[in-house]
């Protein structure tokens, strides 16, 4: 599948002037980057309207003979970032595509306090221009707000900027594509169909068996017991790997949480609160998006190797219940205490794989992780928009999460930095002979002190990573990104965080691990 097919619009382009861009609609976000032609009739405007710079407002330019739409950034204080730049350019498209035009300009703006403005402000544009899958599938005349996007900055650097806002925005298009789909469109099986046809050049394993699923990844399996007798909601784990044409230096082995719809299973979801579960496979849609940004960049010497943990948590006579004792691949005896924890438990067998693949192979420089809309707790603790980081003893040594959080905030993508304690490890220890650790209370994570802290512990419990520690004569990185709060829940698109901060990161930036 080609670049240009994971794009909202048709083109996105550079001009050097408004006569020269094809444009139906000049749009401006800054009020301190005005071409000459507009400048005695902003003033005016302003004199005539104490609102001007501060709502959305759509005139005609009789000096450039095109409408404008002007988008003004607030005042920016010390406590903004780089976000009221997307959210600037955003409602700009919105106001587009209310007015009907097909075809905007976009002045970029440049500022002294956020490095990445112009980037940003092309992503900002592009994600509110997104449409989601379906009904491009179902209405083909739907799918595009907007025919063309061009975009004008004063700078020889500016198709750069573009070229690698395409690279990125394709990341995110994937994301949004699995991310919105709904529980049938996709299901397990058409996440597959999906990944197979968009990286034909990759290799992709998918393991769909239900006895290899079993036998090789028995909690993924209990999750996937009941949604196992419809066919059409059938469990998959898909694997993707990227090898680089040089030795490999760096290894980044990403797990995603893509649990298609979540009823709770047993412990279901009641009193209404189940309506945009769909989402719950945000996570998987993540590392699907990172990997397609990683297949554009083609990395010299890194290694990456994915798992999508797509399942349905359905509820029925097959359905698996609390108390179950269930021993995970790791050889750990996990004792159910909630269904609707089922995230971590449809992410663990696939991470201790990973883990055997990245010790048996002696992989260089590897770097586990799990991306997943894991707990509610995280969203209470961080607030909408932000990624949750916690890092191992290990990564938080090379201090992995502190150079993420820098690098998310500069790219619009901030994060929050949790540290994973003893206490929380102590939470997950069996109660009874029997069992070794136990899956989660059973009370909802936004009522458990600690509550996403303690989940990303018995990830590592359960899959041996808690014994590759900085002490230990094989340590491993592994971090866990609670993604919970960044996704995008329901009426609003999926965002695709965090995938532009880890690509920054891990593709392109050179850092100390």
């Amino acid at each position: 599948m080609g670049l240009e097919k994971l794009l909202p619009c048709s083109s996105v382009q550079v001009a050097t002037t408004v006569k020269n861009s094809g444009c139906d609609v000049f749009c401006i976000i800054d009020r301190d980057c005005l071409p000459e032609e507009l400048e005695e009739q902003f003033k005016e405007s302003r004199l005539m309207d104490k609102a001007f710079d501060s709502v959305v407002s759509c005139f005609k330019s009789y000096t450039l003979n095109v409408p404008v739409v002007y988008s003004p950034l607030p005042e920016l204080s010390d406590y903004h970032d780089v976000r009221a730049y997307q959210q600037a350019a955003a409602k700009a498209m919105q106001r587009v595509v209310k007015a009907g035009f097909k075809s905007p300009l976009l002045l970029l703006p440049h500022s002294e306090s956020f490095k990445n403005t112009e980037l940003c402000t092309v992503l900002g544009a592009l994600e509110q221009l997104y449409v989601p899958i379906q009904l491009r599938e179902d209405v083909p005349d739907k799918s595009q707000q907007v025919k063309n996007l061009s975009v004008m900055y004063f700078s020889p650097h500016t198709a750069d900027v573009v070229k690698e806002a395409l690279v990125l925005e394709s990341g995110r298009y994937v994301a949004r594509d699995i991310g919105v789909g709904d529980p049938e469109r996709m299901a397990p099986p058409h996440v597959e169909t999906y990944i197979r046809d968009l990286f034909a050049g990759l290799k992709v394993t998918v393991v769909s068996d239900i006895d290899v699923l079993n036998k090789e990844y028995p909690l993924f399996a209990a999750v996937n017991r009941a949604a196992n007798q419809v066919k059409r909601h059938q469990g998959r784990i898909i694997f993707i790997e990227y090898e680089p044409p040089k030795k490999a230096e760096r290894t980044l082995m990403l797990v995603g949480k893509g649990v298609t719809y979540d009823t709770g299973g047993a412990d279901i979801k009641a009193g209404g609160i189940m309506a945009g579960m769909s989402r719950d496979k945000c996570g998987a849609a993540a590392v699907a998006g990172f990997m397609q940004i990683v297949k554009e960049q083609k990395p010299d010497d890194i290694h990456v190797i994915a798992a999508l943990c797509m399942v349905r948590n359905s509820v029925g006579e097959e359905s698996y219940v609390s108390d179950e004792v269930i021993t995970s691949r790791a050889g750990a005896r996990v004792r159910i205490g909630n269904t609707d924890a089922e995230g971590r438990l449809c992410m663990a067998d696939a991470l201790c794989h990973m883990k055997e693949i990245a010790l048996e192979k002696q992989l260089p420089n590897a770097h586990l992780f799990t991306i997943a809309t894991l707990t509610g707790h995280a969203f209470f603790s961080a607030g909408e928009g932000y990624t949750i980081v916690m890092d191992n003893s290990v990564a938080r040594q090379a201090q992995h999460d502190r150079i993420l959080q820098e690098v998310g905030t500069s790219y619009g993508e901030p994060f929050e930095v949790s540290v994973i304690r003893q206490d929380d490890f102590d939470y997950n220890v069996g109660k009874v002979i029997g069992e070794d650790f136990v899956q989660c209370g059973n009370e909802p994570s936004s009522r458990i002190p600690r509550g996403h802290q303690v989940p990303a512990a018995l990830l590592m419990q359960i899959t041996g990573l808690d014994r590759h520690g900085l002490k230990s004569k094989q340590p491993l990185r592994y971090t866990h990104l609670d993604i919970a709060p960044s996704a995008g829940e329901y009426p609003k698109m999926p965002t695709g965080a965090p995938i532009v901060a880890l690509a920054k990161v891990h593709l392109t930036k050179k850092v100390p691990f």
